[in-house]
């Protein structure tokens, strides 16, 4: 059409002065919607969303995101359009929302430079490639209640690309350096908008392993290997392996941690800590059991508040899903889930480290 107008001003004896304004004016609009949107805006509603990236889930479809990293987590949420930092009145600043839409989309759009297969791979793999524990997850949420993890771990020798690992998929990739730091700025602008979180902040979600902080237990047990450790913390808050039984009643006795075991135990359960679930499987009855190990559980861990006789919670250990991956459940009636592998190594390297190994 434009270029018909065109061919008739000049057989008419040259264009109008009022068609070269309009065709500019056209152009510059369609300009504006090519860089906001990434496609022509005729072709819209006719090329289907075609993912490359990490991700398969168009960024419209997420409605919560969750980022953990340093120990601490933040909930960005959609509502009716519009994000919003869980806790926090109103939208979120306009700089904050164009870095969690960017990192979405780099999740979706951006190809690994490349894949490392699982055969390629181990458990202990992943703690060189800084994913054991990552240095930030970013949790993502879908509206039909679907959530896929997205684990960022430590640069390459290069500096140029992180490697990533998706919850639930046996391969690391490396991304391009740009894609895992924003999920970073995302996560650290979030924070301080968000401000210290308090006693009362939101619950740890369904997107971890155990459903209390290390921070409320005072006392963890594991079972392995038909033998069990205790692990205590001492007045002073530092872990020691408890050895022998005795009666505390009488108040005589005093346990003083050993500061190198004591390090050594911290280290690992503030790692177990921010174990995450991989897929979830749901609930079982009880008879299917046995189909993922579950019925004699490979390792259980049970943890205890202070001064408490009955455990917080109990997790169990039950088959390989796969070599990277291991079912589990909070038992009595929690839901099947997969974890790392490394997850249940975890403990079990605990216990030698301590003398409490097989």
């Amino acid at each position: 059409m434009v270029e018909a107008a065109v061919r008739a001003g000049a057989a008419g004896g040259g264009t109008p002065r009022w068609l070269m304004p309009l065709l500019a004016v056209v152009l510059v609009a369609l300009l504006g919607l090519l860089v906001l949107s990434g496609e022509w805006p005729a072709l819209r509603s006719k090329v289907a969303f075609a993912p490359k990236g990490l991700l398969a889930l168009p960024p419209a479809d997420v409605r919560r995101v969750e980022i953990r990293s340093d120990g601490d987590s933040v909930v960005l949420l959609r509502r009716e359009g519009a994000w919003a930092i869980e806790g926090l009145d109103g939208t979120m600043p306009a700089e904050l929302r164009t870095h969690l839409e960017t990192a979405l989309r780099l999740a979706t759009v951006s190809e690994p430079a490349r894949e490392i297969q699982a055969g390629e791979l181990s458990p202990a793999s992943f703690a060189g490639f800084g994913l054991d524990p990552p240095a930030t997850v970013a949790v993502i949420e879908a509206v039909d209640g679907t959530a896929t993890s997205v684990n960022v771990g430590a640069l390459n020798p290069a500096n140029t690309s992180h490697y990533v690992r998706v919850s639930g998929r046996p391969a690391v990739y490396l991304m391009p350096r740009h894609v895992g730091e924003e999920w970073r700025v995302t996560f650290d602008m979030t924070r301080r908008l968000r401000g210290p979180a308090g006693a009362d902040a939101a619950s740890r979600g369904k997107s971890l392993l155990l459903p209390v902080s290390m921070a409320q237990v005072w006392a963890l047990e594991i079972v392995f290997a038909g033998k069990l450790t205790r692990f205590e913390r001492d007045a002073g808050g530092n872990w020691f392996r408890h050895l022998g039984q005795h009666n505390h009643a009488a108040g005589h006795v005093i346990h003083v941690a050993d500061p190198e075991q004591a390090r050594i135990i911290d280290a690992a359960l503030r790692a177990f800590d921010a174990a995450a679930v991989e897929t979830r499987i749901g609930a079982v009855d009880p008879s299917q059991l046995a189909r993922y190990g579950l019925n004699l559980p490979s390792l259980i861990v049970l943890v205890f508040a202070r001064d408490a006789s009955a455990p917080l919670a109990r997790l169990e250990f039950g088959a390989s899903a796969d070599s990277l991956d291991r079912y589990a459940r909070l038992a009595p009636e929690g839901a099947v889930v997969t974890v790392a592998e490394f997850e249940m190594r975890r403990l079990t390297e605990l216990l030698r480290a301590v003398g409490a190994g097989s």
